[in-house]
């Protein structure tokens, strides 16, 4: 397993949709970061969350019909960003992922990139 830089964000990637899932993974690992993981069922990732594996996180809000709101609620209780990747709007995902970022699936990949860098920046 390679050694990785710690200076260099590591985000989670939680889909349960594996082509978004590794386009997701080479748009990051593109921009720089390294991923912690992918993770496709909620079991997953809160274990690679619960590792202390990752810096940050994008999250599918629905996961093969199992919301994703715990593992937000561990990157919550962890004080690690996230951002919320979604099919959904963020009207329709308001009450489950309170103050999450939302970015709604189909996605322009440098937004995606510029919200991710700018929940890191801020922390």
């Amino acid at each position: 397993m390679p050694v990785l830089d710690a200076q260099i964000p590591r985000i989670l990637i939680v889909d349960d949709e594996p082509m978004i899932a590794f386009d997701v993974q080479d748009l990051i690992i593109e921009a720089g970061f390294a991923c912690a993981g992918v993770a496709s069922r909620l079991d997953e990732a809160l274990k690679l969350i619960e590792s202390g594996a990752c810096d940050a996180a994008i999250l599918d809000a629905n996961l093969a019909g199992v919301s994703s709101s715990p593992a937000a609620a561990a990157m919550v209780a962890r004080g690690l960003p996230f951002i919320v990747l979604s099919g959904y709007s963020a009207r329709q995902l308001e009450a489950t992922f309170p103050d999450a970022e939302f970015i709604q699936k189909p996605f322009r990949p440098a937004h995606l990139i510029r919200a991710l860098r700018g929940l890191l920046a801020a922390r």
